[in-house]
């Protein structure tokens, strides 16, 4: 990989309100991609009319445009992905990315990732962390470097194989379960944060408010294996943030409901078994590091005591 070219993937349902400053961003890079697919997923809005003016001078950018359908899923997130992936098959590309269409970037994002790319050998999959309002994943996130943000997803051509590619599951969490198999077969996963983009929708509100997406999360937490243990940190670590309280009970409560109704899990036992390792493995290293800190505050002299 020389000049590690790379190819887009942007599956786009309604987004009139963000696309262009998607486009504006990607055409400002200082490293352009080979090709950039951008899927229209039965959008009902003027997603495809704000995409068309672009094609003219961007030959680069390629528009394909799916039915209108009723239904409303993440797996079609992955037929959509799946679809522009057809127009890139042939291409001599190294590395594909996954670029939500809500999106802004610096210039020198993905010539940044690309460098990382020819850097690391090993390196799987690379993103960097992202900020929306009032949220910022480098800080506001259990999750930590190893995990890639779904908004935008680089993956290594080989590595992307290796993990059969998405999986389209409707209820959600496909972008989390390409990188955790990435991991679990043996690539680098790596979340830069000498970067960041800026993510316009908070996470997973499309099309709901905030409390039914947090209640979501914490149903998608369960089927994807995650340990009761960890989710009961999650819980009260987003408690203590704002909105206080009801944020992180609307995850609980979410977890819990599935943890009743027994909602199936979408993730091989294998997988299941990997993720609560990891899980439990930065759980430790958190409360190490707490109780680290707090035994050098216990060190640290009061002010009556401090020498005049």
């Amino acid at each position: 990989m020389t000049e590690s070219p790379y190819v887009l993937i942007t599956p786009a349902r309604n987004e009139e309100a963000f696309i262009e400053k998607t486009l504006e961003s990607v055409i400002k890079q200082t490293v352009l991609p080979m090709r950039w697919v951008i899927v229209n997923d039965g959008s009902t809005d003027s997603t495809a009319a704000k995409i068309r003016p672009y094609l003219t001078d961007n030959p680069w950018i390629t528009l394909v445009d799916l039915p209108v359908r009723r239904e409303r899923h993440f797996a079609a997130k992955v037929y959509a992905f799946n679809a522009g992936q057809e127009k890139v098959r042939d291409l001599n590309y190294a590395v594909i990315g996954n670029l939500d269409a809500d999106v802004s970037l610096d210039a020198d994002h993905f010539q940044f990732l690309m460098n990382e790319f020819i850097k690391d050998p090993t390196l799987g999959v690379a993103g960097t962390v992202f900020q929306e309002h009032g949220y910022n994943s480098a800080t506001d996130s259990f999750e930590g470097e190893a995990h890639v943000s779904g908004q935008c997803q680089m993956f290594r051509r080989e590595c992307f194989q290796g993990i059969g590619g998405y999986t389209p599951n409707k209820a959600g969490g496909i972008d989390w379960m390409a990188v955790t198999h990435a991991r679990m077969i043996g690539w680098k996963t790596r979340s830069f944060r000498e970067k960041s983009f800026f993510h316009h929708r908070r996470l997973g509100t499309a099309e709901r408010g905030r409390l039914a997406s947090s209640f979501s999360y914490g149903e998608k937490d369960y089927y994807l294996g995650g340990h009761p243990v960890w989710e009961l940190f999650r819980v009260v670590y987003r408690m203590a943030k704002p909105p206080y309280i009801v944020d992180g009970g609307a995850l609980g409560l979410g977890y819990l409901w599935a943890l009743m109704t027994r909602e199936q899990r979408v993730v091989s036992v294998d997988l299941m078994r990997f993720h609560r390792k990891e899980q439990m493995q930065k759980l430790r290293a958190i409360l190490r590091s707490v109780l680290a800190l707090k035994r050098i505050d216990s060190f640290q002299p009061s002010a009556s005591s401090e020498t005049r």
